[in-house]
């Protein structure tokens, strides 16, 4: 009995060295047959050979948050059923009759799958053609292709980030890999495993400024095990990696409407805008329901060397021209330096500085509200003399035209630090100089017309709008409503809010005359070819003298509301670095984009 177990044992003994010997050369030996063996071979090839391993895995969804607008509609992110090659030897793949269907399913040649395939070093989705994004399969072409038993092939989930036909919008930014970033930002979540030097992170715009939250708790990906020699392992085949956290991915609710923002989109374009911005706010509480800027953002491709077709030309401050003497109204009624009915002489020129009308002749005598109206220079230059500059900078203040004015916070809920919904803001400005004491009468006289260094931004002005309605009380225009677990429960709400401003608003007589002025501009004055359409609207006109590598320009500008009787919407534009003599194109897209909205307010109010 004891020779018989004795015997037993040293036979198990004998066949568990051979498995030992068996694993050891497989996992120490450099493979051969007609995989290449791992370069270097040696005592090391082992780690080689699971580096190999690891690479066999190819990411679905990277986990990033995604934008719905304000009723709830997509923004970014879609799953679509696709197909993942795996780097596996011609020989393991399946018969001829196998690869010849799934080339049809494909739409290729057989022997241009077996070359695309051939090549493959690392797991890839099939791309057809010049596409980004993987090929997009029917059910009926999925079933099609898990029927055929393709060894190293699989019908897996895509997480699409930006859908199809998606035009890249300013602000939402873009995403790209930027490791010097992330160990300057995120050295510890790096170093535990948190984050990943090759993912992508927001670059400007949301992407950019919620970063922290939108990248998740890590990322979708599937594993396709192999043995040495390039070959499946049948049994262990596939293994999808995913986070175990029903909260995640996050959401972003915006306060964008979508369709309004696509129909404005293509308008823009069909009307030939270049360069500068459409911005529409909710005239209730300044959220941002559209934002248009051209040229078009293409993330990816620099067509200038400093990469300024990147920038969102409704975040950035130029001249205001003469949608400014807004401000300098308001100043001079506010300080008591003219009276409504107050007339004026214009005779076409000022007389000093070199300042002249842009009406040639001048437009004779005429009220302060007139001169609002046909946007006289010489009445707005002489008020702004008679102003101090102090004056003018308050009220300037007061009407959030300083500064930026876009919804920001200090640190709360889930925010580790201040939170600026938009980032690439530029700040607006009356003076270049610091001390309003070394402004003189030129300076005044130029800046009450909107030009020297007076700077805005298309948000601002369209902001400076809700601002009248609002009789006065700034609010910080909004960008974002709340962020949602994946579950669909709130996670934070950012809540529409009043501006912290220097005190002291304008009164709310003197938002009245403005306004009244406003629907002077469009009646009888600058804006009159802009007077019938769908809604009666008011607004300010502005053309302002600028210059590109010193070739003289317009800026082109119109500011309003509409309705009139109930405000809806407060919109903006910019038509920037405009030939001199040209159409006003901004006046005219204006009446184009009031007419979209208020088209889209009745569909909304009929269904």
């Amino acid at each position: 009995m004891a020779k018989r177990m004795l015997a037993a044992g040293l036979l198990i003994t004998f066949l568990m060295l051979l498995f030992i010997v068996r694993l050891a050369s497989l996992q120490l030996l450099p493979s051969h047959g007609s995989a290449a063996p791992p370069a270097g071979g040696g005592r090391d090839g082992w780690k080689r050979m699971a580096v190999v391993q690891r690479q066999r895995s190819l990411v679905l969804d990277t986990g990033r948050g995604d934008f719905v607008d304000r009723y709830g509609k997509a923004i970014t992110g879609e799953t679509y059923l696709t197909v993942a090659l795996f780097p596996v030897r011609p020989d393991a793949r399946g018969n001829a009759q196998q690869l010849a269907a799934l080339a049809r399913l494909l739409g290729v040649e057989d022997s241009e799958l077996n070359r695309r395939w051939d090549k493959l070093t690392a797991p890839d989705f099939w791309h057809s053609g010049s596409e980004d994004h993987p090929i997009r399969l029917s059910e009926a072409q999925a079933d099609a292709i898990r029927k055929l038993g393709v060894s190293g092939i699989r019908v897996l989930p895509y997480r699409n980030r930006y859908m199809s036909g998606f035009d890249a919008k300013h602000w939402i930014g873009f995403t790209s890999q930027h490791p010097e970033w992330l160990m300057a930002a995120h050295q510890k979540d790096l170093l535990e495993g948190k984050r990943k030097l090759s993912e992508q992170v927001g670059g400007a715009g949301l992407e950019k400024s919620l970063d922290g939250l939108l990248h998740g708790i890590g990322e979708t990906s599937v594993s396709y095990f192999i043995d040495g020699q390039n070959a499946p392992l049948h049994g262990l085949d596939v293994r999808v990696i995913q986070p175990k956290n029903k909260y995640y991915p996050l959401k972003v609710v915006t306060t964008i409407d979508l369709e309004l923002q696509n129909e404005l989109e293509a308008y823009a374009d069909r009307e030939g805008l270049k360069e500068g911005a459409i911005v529409v706010l909710d005239a209730r509480n300044a959220d941002i329901v559209a934002m248009v800027s051209r040229p078009k953002l293409q993330p990816g491709q620099f067509l200038t060397a400093d990469g300024s077709e990147w920038e969102n030309n409704a975040l950035k401050a130029v001249e205001p021209g003469s949608i400014y003497k807004l401000v300098t109204a308001a100043a001079a009624l506010e300080h008591h330096a003219v009276d409504r009915g107050e007339t004026f002489e214009c005779n076409g020129h000022y007389g000093k500085y070199g300042l002249s009308c842009w009406k040639e002749g001048g437009h004779g005598r005429l009220t302060f509200q007139e001169g609002l109206a046909q946007s006289c220079n010489i009445v707005f230059a002489e008020a702004a003399e008679r102003l101090k500059a102090e004056q003018l900078q308050r009220t300037a203040d007061a009407l959030g035209v300083t500064g930026r004015v876009g919804w920001h916070s200090g640190k709360f809920g889930p925010f580790a630090k201040p939170l600026r919904l938009l980032e690439e803001e530029q700040a607006g400005r009356l003076f270049a100089a610091d001390d309003p004491g070394h402004v003189d009468g030129g300076i005044m006289a130029q800046s009450g017309i909107g030009q020297r260094d007076v700077r805005m931004t298309p948000l601002q002005a369209a902001n400076l709008i809700v601002t009248l309605l609002h009789r006065g009380s700034v609010h910080e225009p909004r960008l974002v409503s709340e962020i949602q677990f994946a579950t669909g429960e709130r996670m934070v709400e950012l809540k529409a809010r009043h501006a912290k401003g220097p005190g002291r608003r304008i009164g709310a007589h003197t938002a009245e005359a403005l306004l009244r002025g406003m629907e002077a501009v469009v009646d009888h004055g600058t804006g009159r070819s802009i007077r019938e359409g769908i809604w009666k609207v008011a607004g300010k006109s502005g053309t302002a003298e600028t210059q590109n590598n010193g070739v003289p320009l317009n800026h082109q500008w119109f500011a309003g509301y509409g309705p009139v009787k109930s405000p809806r919407y407060a919109v903006a534009v910019l038509a920037a670095n405009r030939p001199i003599g040209s159409g006003h194109q901004a006046t005219r897209l204006f009446r184009g984009a009031m007419d979209i909205a208020a088209k889209r307010e009745s569909h909304k109010q009929g269904s």
